[in-house]
């Protein structure tokens, strides 16, 4: 199922479930786990503690950051997807990096954490049937499905990607 089966895409990350294209769920999962498991890993561990700019996150932020938010979209669509119509509140990235500890941590370890977190998410979402995959729920605010909630994570990856290979990579060229 891909993001034309959706009505309910907030603003919030629609940008993210729009970078996957016309891809369905699982394969937009899959093909983000296989990233992880790329070559470029070994630039991006290259950028070590690297920044572009100044007040802007280091290479193991950014994959720490993609580790939380990973787990919060999944903690999110696991509650929709169980018809829990609690409203849920949103969370602030910024203030998650600096108690992150992440620039104290491997590139590696982070890593390793990021494909056991996708694995996680890949089983969660391949366990949803089509019915599931559209059920709703509140979180920030916003109405927002299970589906685009699946879909927001691999955007959200293949978006922090293209900035790394734009405005990191070229640091250790």
């Amino acid at each position: 199922m891909n993001f034309k089966s959706d009505n309910n895409i907030p603003s919030s990350i629609k940008g993210y479930v729009l970078m996957n294209g016309e891809t369905e769920l699982s394969s937009a999962l899959e093909h983000s786990f296989a990233a992880l498991e790329s070559s470029e890993m070994v630039r991006f561990k290259d950028l070590g503690l690297l920044t572009y700019a100044p007040d802007k996150w280091t290479i193991n932020e950014l994959i720490q950051h993609l580790i939380d938010t990973e787990r919060i979209m999944s903690y999110r669509a696991l509650r929709f997807a169980r018809k829990d119509k609690t409203p849920l509140a949103g969370f602030e990235e910024n203030d998650y990096t600096p108690a992150s500890n992440a620039n104290q941590r491997s590139f590696d370890e982070l890593l390793a954490e990021l494909k056991i977190v996708r694995q996680s998410s890949i089983l969660l979402f391949r366990s949803f049937t089509d019915e599931i995959l559209l059920r709703t729920g509140i979180a920030n605010g916003n109405e927002m499905s299970v589906l685009a909630l699946g879909l927001s994570i691999s955007g959200h990856q293949l978006h922090h990607f293209k900035v790394i290979r734009e405005r990191y990579l070229p640091l250790i060229k």
